[in-house]
């Protein structure tokens, strides 16, 4: 019978990894996994599945405590393999042994054991955030891991309404071209936008929510778990399926505008109609997305990273996702910037 990865991982380290240490020691399952964020089924178990820990320690125990690991460790644990090939690490065993500082600049880029600056948020993408402060702590021997945790549990509130208005200018940028390709005849076209816009309006609700939104294998997993979404998710599917053009703008302009009463409703900036009307002295029905924007950030502002860089290769690369938002912000430096207290 399947067992869910963080209920494996936890009885991992009561059953055979904690009797083995005598040391000061954290143990946890954050990063990257399906399990960390509970989505993790049967089908999960055929790669990089499996017992599993991040051990964190004194710089001077990681070598000691993993070759101890390597040498005691079971050949498998409740039927599982305790050694197994992972995409990104070696065949060995995958209990991860180190300090939380190097941990976090490998999977952030930057050691937020000492705070977490606007650039630092900014440049993170969502998945990262959402891997750190997901999945399960173990045992939290100093502390440092839970406070490190809280500090990011979300963006602080005028980075949240950046990176909202961020989202809605996505959907601003693009809400007229569903009507209008169809009308020039690219019906495919226009179905390839209404996707393009159902994704961002499921991004907009998960950050809404206060949810660092997952990649695309988990986002509609996320956002289904969303409380109060079922008329919004009826009306992303209408859009999505929708073999008439108008029925497909008027099921957007309803998400919209559930979306931006679901906005309105936390009263992070002034309230906005939530109307739709007609795109300027055309036949396209929209929300008229920007002025969502507006009322929560004045002027453009590009958002995180995730906002608007849409490539894997790039987004787990953090040394990349640094250099372009860096690059990005450097002449578009946004208010309040500074670096959040420790907690």
């Amino acid at each position: 019978m399947f067992e869910p990865g963080l209920a494996l991982c936890g009885a991992f380290y009561r059953e055979v990894v904690r009797p083995l240490l005598d040391q000061p020691h954290t143990a946890a399952l954050i990063g990257p996994g399906s399990e960390v964020l509970g989505f993790d089924s049967p089908r999960s178990t055929d790669h990089d599945w499996g017992p599993r820990l991040q051990l964190f320690v004194a710089p001077e125990l990681a070598g000691e405590i993993s070759a101890m690991l390597g040498r005691r460790l079971p050949a498998s644990f409740r039927g599982y393999p305790v050694r197994f090939p992972a995409t990104h690490g070696t065949d060995g065993h995958q209990v991860w042994a180190g300090p939380l500082a190097e941990w976090c600049a490998q999977r952030l880029g930057f050691d937020a054991t000492r705070g977490v600056t606007d650039a630092d948020w900014l440049a993170t993408p969502t998945q990262r955030l959402a891997e750190t402060t997901a999945g399960a702590v173990y045992h939290d021997g100093d502390g440092e891991l839970t406070a490190l945790r809280d500090r990011l549990a979300w963006y602080p509130e005028h980075l949240w309404r950046i990176v909202l208005a961020a989202q809605w200018t996505r959907i601003a940028q693009e809400e007229a071209f569903v009507g209008r390709t169809a009308e020039a005849g690219d019906e495919l076209g226009s179905r390839v936008v209404a996707a393009r816009l159902a994704r961002d309006v499921m991004r907009l609700c998960l950050l809404l929510e206060r949810r660092y939104p997952p990649y695309s294998k988990w986002l509609g997993s996320a956002f289904a778990a969303l409380p109060d979404i079922t008329a919004t998710a009826a009306a992303l599917r209408t859009a999505v399926g929708a073999g008439d053009a108008a029925l497909r703008q008027e099921a957007l302009c309803t998400a919209y505008e559930l979306t931006g009463h679901r906005q309105n409703r936390l009263g992070l900036a002034p309230a906005v109609d939530t109307t739709r009307r007609m795109y300027h002295d055309r036949p396209y029905p929209v929300i008229d997305a920007g002025r969502f924007a507006a009322a929560l950030h004045p002027g453009w502002t590009p958002g995180a990273v995730d906002t608007y860089v849409d490539s894997t290769d790039v987004l787990a690369r953090p040394a990349l996702t640094r250099a372009l938002s860096g690059a990005t912000h450097r002449d578009n430096p946004q208010p309040g910037a500074g670096r959040s207290p420790r907690s």
